[in-house]
């Protein structure tokens, strides 16, 4: 099984999505009983390796009848990374109240007209394969609860977003208060993981998770 992890925090590896994005694939191995190579987590990190802006030449393919195809490399690459996966894991802060830029930038890529959604009179249709999708949004502030103090404009574009490309199975885990101490960083991820445990998403990960391994131990056993 094979999991792609979008990681859009400037802060990388000591970012607390990042690490709780790396507990939810060792939830998913063990409570799928899983080898630790059973599961294979494919990473883009879109603050180590920045994606090219968007340019005149990307734009006028876009709308061409005859597109210089050589314009859309970098965005195959983005949507066979997705293609080649069985779901997905995004790790993103939230940034003045919405996704950050090079968030931003890489949905730009993967929403692509005739390739990964169809424009219909009502409106896009998705063409991709729909698949688990686990958002993990931090935020110094608080968005959501009782003491939301600003907006949220990023679950629902994101969620609008990648259903347009047909990924519509989609279940946001939203860890708030970073900057307030570790009491309330402890507080958001022990929150995230009760949720966790109770999500129809995950439960649909691990199942397909648990199902890859049988099939590969089966194979296995019959090549033997």
């Amino acid at each position: 099984m094979k999991i792609l992890l979008i990681n859009a925090s400037p802060h990388g590896e000591a970012s607390h999505g990042y690490r709780f994005a790396d507990e939810i694939v060792g939830m998913l191995r063990e409570h799928a009983a899983l080898a630790a190579s059973a599961i294979k987590m494919i990473e883009r990190d879109l603050a180590a390796a920045p994606l090219p802006p968007l340019a005149r030449d990307y734009a006028r393919a876009i709308t061409s009848r005859t597109p210089d195809k050589a314009q859309f490399e970098v965005s195959e690459q983005l949507i066979g990374e997705i293609e080649m996966t069985d779901a997905l894991i995004i790790n993103t802060p939230m940034h003045n109240f919405t996704v950050p830029a090079a968030l931003k930038l890489w949905i730009d890529y993967a929403l692509r007209i005739h390739r990964t959604f169809a424009s219909t009179p009502e409106g896009k249709v998705g063409l991709m394969r729909d698949r688990p999708t686990i958002v993990i949004v931090g935020s110094g502030g608080l968005h959501s609860g009782e003491r939301a103090r600003q907006p949220d404009f990023l679950t629902p574009y994101l969620r609008y977003a990648l259903g347009s490309i047909g990924i519509h199975s989609v279940r946001f885990l939203l860890l708030q208060g970073l900057v307030m101490g570790e009491a309330t960083v402890a507080e958001a991820l022990d929150a995230a993981r009760v949720q966790l445990s109770r999500d129809a998403v995950f439960a649909s990960l691990a199942a397909q998770a648990a199902s890859s391994a049988s099939m590969a131990a089966s194979t296995a056993a019959q090549s033997a």
